[in-house]
């Protein structure tokens, strides 16, 4: 992919004192009206027209950007291999990352990048906006800046946040436990099973408790092989053994995130069962996740999820559906054996779940 990189002419009065990536992908962020008054990519090499602010900080900004912006709702496997080769092949080059990227599947993408950037030491901070950058009132400004801030923050020579996180709308938040929640307010990121990384106000308050802690002896690997073939099922009132059978038995399936109700509750009919048990004891992986945007799967707490347990059913704790289906994926493009990715799903691969 040829990819398209700018050199942001920053002017900091001391010296350059750090150095980001940016890795634009696409999104709202990046864009800005035309004379028409339609939306199209912004140009990052007339950014600083734009935030002026950036020129006055001390950081070397470099952007690369993907020869066509991508509509996050158009995201595939294959532009999170570009994310991951592009972070690994420049991490010795900067002190940090940030990825601007759509909204809509932002904690997919930040999720998927957790797991594939093996070893990360290093700050990889997506965001994005729910205005673009040239709306008067568009979040793009602060949302890019903090981050900035973020990815270059340091204790004693150490990256403050060395993992994959989200920032919006003054929340940092691990990436792996965000999900998107609101699609017209600027709150569009929640994380209710961990505790914000960090909130910005007048400075930028880190919650060290939460965040994984640097460890020097890491080593960056990129782990790029994914397997696709999953689904995600949600249960809904009234679902029918021929939904269930058809969703089982399609060509190529290996996997299904199974959204359950409440603390991991399913009908308990016989039929129903049986069809997990059909389709579990012909290889499918089912992992257990709730509707709930916060709370956790406790398979066997109730009689509905006893029988979960008992076919075979893998209990997603209090993993995301974004969370859980990324990692399904991700394990499934390993070198695992079933009973492996099995266990390995119930285990922490990058602090997506609560083990």
């Amino acid at each position: 992919m040829n990819y398209k990189i700018v050199r942001l002419k920053t002017s900091g009065k001391i010296g350059k004192t750090a150095s980001v990536l940016i890795v634009y992908t696409g999104g709202t962020l990046g864009m800005a009206y035309d004379e028409s008054g339609s939306l199209v990519p912004f140009n990052f090499g007339l950014i600083l027209e734009k935030i002026p602010i950036l020129s006055n900080l001390n950081i070397a900004i470099t952007v690369i950007s993907f020869p066509e912006p991508i509509d996050s709702s158009n995201v595939t496997t294959r532009h999170w291999r570009d994310m991951a080769y592009i972070i690994y092949e420049n991490y010795d080059s900067y002190d940090g990352f940030v990825v601007l990227h759509g909204t809509d599947t932002m904690a997919y993408s930040a999720s998927m990048l957790s797991y594939m950037l093996h070893g990360l030491n290093k700050p990889v901070i997506f965001t994005g906006a729910q205005l673009p950058i040239s709306a008067m009132r568009s979040d793009a400004r602060e949302n890019l800046v903090t981050s900035l801030e973020i990815a270059t923050a340091k204790v004693n020579g150490h990256p403050i946040v060395p993992e994959v996180c989200i920032f919006f709308n003054h929340m940092l938040l691990r990436g792996n436990r965000a999900k998107k929640v609101q699609s017209i307010h600027f709150d569009a990121f929640e994380s209710e099973n961990y505790p914000p990384l960090a909130e910005a106000g007048i400075v930028i308050d880190y919650n060290t408790n939460a965040i994984r802690p640097y460890e020097s002896q890491k080593k960056l690997v990129n782990l790029n092989q994914l397997d696709n073939n999953v689904m995600v099922l949600k249960l809904f009132p009234g679902i029918t053994d021929k939904i269930l059978d058809s969703c089982f038995s399609i060509p190529g399936l290996k996997g299904v995130v199974l959204e359950t109700y409440g603390s991991g509750n399913s009908p308990s009919e016989e039929w129903f069962m049986k069809s997990l048990e059909k389709a579990i004891k012909k290889g499918l992986i089912i992992l257990n996740v709730s509707q709930c945007n916060g709370g956790r799967v406790i398979q066997g707490r109730y009689e509905t999820s006893k029988e979960l347990l008992a076919v075979g059913v893998v209990s997603g704790a209090d993993m995301t559906t974004e969370a859980a289906v990324t990692k399904l994926m991700f394990l499934l493009g390993q070198d695992y054996s079933r009973s492996e990715v099995c266990a390995k799903l119930t285990q922490s691969l990058s602090g997506e779940i609560t083990a």
